[in-house]
């Protein structure tokens, strides 16, 4: 049995480190196939937990980490290039992140045009996207990345915000037709089958019209890989913070769908508290897969005035890796959104659902992650979908974890599993988990 593991281990990183991307699918965007990935059957990670932050681009959080493609200064609309300022984690403003800021910061791919994004005042914002946090606040998130691994290239699978962000984090795309795909976010909160009678979505249309009010109301019926866990056993769960003012509506993907929504998985699989996870790693009923939405004032969110979110994610990780689940776990961590902040690398091509959008941080954890890695490989979304459908045979959603590359590359299973070391973190694991919920909405955009 070792054998066989080391084996499949070893053709694992080979396969790994020889991927390229493959031939067109007829749009200009390059896929990989449907083959299953080497990782599948090695049987070496039994608990995958993405930890969902928020609004944060990379230059935002690592522009100067040392070997990752980032930037100090950033190009503007008028010609002129600008210095990154050095700034504070809880930055006071909260920029325009919509699909159509995207298209001016992206400047038909001069990525020039992040000045004229909305300010969050009405008012175009200026040098204000030109920025990075001083590492010395995010700490946590320096330290897993010198210890694990940091992707700099993780792009968002369309140029929009929170709501599909989030919904492509579970189903690897919006596509609510053969013509048409959500983008931006539902005309009224929350975002899904709670949302008040009359509430309608925005879309994009294969030929790239932007349509405000032209989706349905968003309690979708879309397959997403709850279905493909549920077809195999493989137990999951999404654990997010409540809403204040709806009754039992939770600002989360799954409220969005409706057979998650207005079945028995609505109280078996989505929490009510995103602290519930700590409980769950304690008790020892962690899922298989699980998604983490933290607190608003907990998730690097700008405009909550806030520094506690990198202490959040060291005090999750910490739990886990002083857990029995360390040994077979990964967390993924990663920011749904650019949030409206300069970032120097083009995304590599257009799809026609909005996508790809520009570059969000990912940060690696697990006892098999390679160590101070810095992934250049091309991810998006669909990447961490491939993943676990590739670890427990799922087979595909058909989105984009068709064309995505898988992160299997984070991995060598080839090493003896790594003890934990904990992540030094300003706020301890108990001021979270007696935390009352701020009852403010994760975003707005």
């Amino acid at each position: 049995m070792v054998a066989r593991r080391v084996a499949a281990a070893i053709a694992l990183n080979l396969a790994a480190a020889s991927c390229a991307p493959g031939p067109s699918n007829g749009t200009g965007v390059p896929f990989r196939g449907d083959a299953p990935d080497a990782l599948a059957g090695t049987r070496y990670i039994d608990h995958v937990i993405v930890l969902i932050h928020e609004n944060r681009s990379f230059d935002d959080l690592f522009a100067t980490f040392p070997g990752a493609d980032g930037a100090t200064e950033g190009k503007m609309s008028n010609g002129k290039t600008v210095k990154l300022k050095k700034t504070d984690l809880d930055y006071p403003y909260d920029l325009g992140h919509s699909w159509q800021g995207f298209l001016k910061d992206y400047d038909g791919g001069k990525m020039d045009g992040f000045n004229l994004e909305n300010g969050g005042n009405g008012h175009p914002a200026g040098t204000a996207p030109y920025q990075y946090v001083d590492p010395r606040q995010i700490a946590p998130y320096w330290d897993i990345a010198k210890a694990y691994v940091l992707a700099d290239h993780m792009f968002q699978t369309q140029g929009s915000g929170s709501f599909t962000a989030h919904q492509d984090l579970i189903a690897g795309g919006t596509a609510i037709d053969s013509t048409k795909s959500l983008i931006d976010f539902p005309s009224a909160a929350p975002w899904g089958c709670d949302a008040p009678t009359g509430t309608v979505t925005a879309v994009l249309t294969r030929k790239q019209q932007y349509i405000a009010q032209g989706g349905p109301f968003p309690c979708l019926r879309y397959a997403t890989l709850r279905d493909l866990l549920d077809a195999k056993g493989v137990t999951w769960k999404y654990y997010s913070p409540p809403v204040n003012g709806s009754v039992g509506a939770i600002w989360n993907a799954f409220d969005a769908i409706k057979a998650v929504r207005h079945g028995p998985e609505w109280q078996r699989n989505v929490t009510r508290s995103n602290q519930k996870i700590f409980a769950d790693i304690s008790g020892g009923t962690l899922p298989a897969v699980s998604w983490m939405v933290p607190d608003a004032v907990n998730s690097d969110h700008p405009g909550h005035r806030s520094k506690s979110g990198p202490s959040a994610v060291a005090d999750l990780v910490n739990a886990v890796g002083q857990s029995p689940y360390w040994k077979s776990t990964a967390i993924i961590i990663l920011w749904d959104d650019w949030g409206g902040f300069y970032d120097n690398v083009r995304p590599p091509f257009r799809d026609r659902s909005g996508g790809l959008g520009f570059r969000v941080p990912m940060l690696v954890v697990s006892p098999y992650a390679r160590q101070g890695y810095v992934s250049h490989t091309q991810y998006e979304f669909g990447s961490i979908l491939r993943f676990i459908e590739d670890n427990w045979l799922l087979g595909r959603l058909g989105t984009s974890d068709v064309r995505a590359t898988s992160i299997a590359d984070c991995f060598d299973f080839a090493q003896a599993p790594r003890k934990f070391e904990p992540i030094r973190a300003t706020y301890g694991r108990a001021y979270f988990e007696h935390q009352p919920p701020s009852y403010e909405a994760v975003d707005s955009e």
